[in-house]
């Protein structure tokens, strides 16, 4: 026998208790949740989402120097892939991406040190190595450009102490995405090594009171006990340093700027969407690229995912 809606509410009012719409609504929360989240769903929508449909739109599209738009359809990813820089800039930022990720076990190195038991000056250390990580690229490429200067730069000065002649490192085609890249690997250690220390601090030291007990070396430790209950961190670092590297931008324009010879082979994909957009002022065709920037981090992102069922160990 079943029994409607109405008889329900009907029933519910005859025994003076609320209907599950009324107690809903009667939820000691009321609209309050709602009222706090709101700001921040606008936010997102505001300069999130709109700003990716806007892109997509456009995409599709070619844009007038004045303003206005017409419709072209696929021509643009027609001539995107057809364009022989778009392969070779991938290629410079998924090596950009690669070296920056030796950063992570870098960061896990220097983490166990600082986090040893009766170490000193902890604060000090993961405050030294962070400050690289919220200062400017600007200011940061500006300084390390100086430092890479093939005549008077102080690494070259170094070599030239044991009879080496350095070459022109933001010059040369290969030098100067190996130098971009370990500038970068340089300012997120910081980032790394705080996550990765907080994911140590989270280990129960009895876990290693037991392992030395039976005669596990420290070595034997880390391997076995810090490596796998660190895999969350790790996998979260990996994710932030992979978005973080196809977004290389600004760092290397600093460092190379538009007039370097050897920015044609050391090009990002991020770069080629400036020049199109901001110089070249071919909007459409940036906006093009700007989704293939998009749809690579989505595909990267979601294959990490995937994989971290395997390796990540979640107590």
């Amino acid at each position: 026998m079943t029994t409607s809606s109405a008889e329900v509410t009907t029933v519910g009012a005859a025994t003076g208790e609320p209907s599950p719409r009324r107690r809903r609504m009667l939820s000691p929360d009321g609209p309050w949740p709602w009222v706090f989240v709101l700001p921040l769903l606008l936010g997102v929508a505001l300069f999130y989402l709109w700003p990716i449909v806007k892109t997509f739109w456009l995409s599709f599209t070619t844009v007038g120097v004045f303003g206005g738009s017409s419709f072209v359809g696929l021509a643009n990813y027609a001539q995107m892939f057809s364009d022989p820089q778009i392969p070779r800039s991938i290629l410079n930022t998924a090596i950009y991406t690669a070296i920056v990720l030796l950063g992570i076990p870098i960061a896990m190195g220097l983490a166990a040190l600082i986090e040893r038991p009766g170490m000193r000056f902890r604060a000090f250390y993961r405050t030294l190595y962070f400050i690289p990580y919220v200062t400017m690229p600007a200011a940061v490429g500006i300084v390390w450009r100086l430092i890479f200067n093939g005549d008077f730069g102080p690494i070259n000065w170094l070599l030239s102490l044991f009879g080496v002649k350095g070459p022109y490192w933001l010059a040369t085609p290969g030098f100067a995405l190996i130098a971009v890249a370990i500038v970068g690997l340089w300012m997120a250690l910081g980032f790394n090594l705080i996550i990765i220390s907080a994911g140590l601090r989270e280990i129960p030291i009895e876990l290693y009171e037991a392992a030395q007990m039976d005669g596990a070396s420290r070595f034997r430790q880390f391997i076995s006990i810090t490596v796998p209950l660190l895999t969350p961190s790790i996998f979260f670092v990996s994710i932030m340093t992979v978005v973080g590297g196809f977004q290389l931008f600004d760092l290397l324009y600093v460092m190379l700027g538009k007039a370097n010879l050897a920015m044609p082979q050391t090009q990002s994909i991020v770069y080629i969407f400036y020049n199109e957009a901001f110089i070249q002022n071919n909007q459409g065709y940036a906006c093009a690229i700007g989704i293939l920037i998009l749809v690579i981090i989505a595909v990267l992102t979601a294959f990490q995912f995937r994989l971290q069922r395997r390796w990540v160990n979640y107590v």
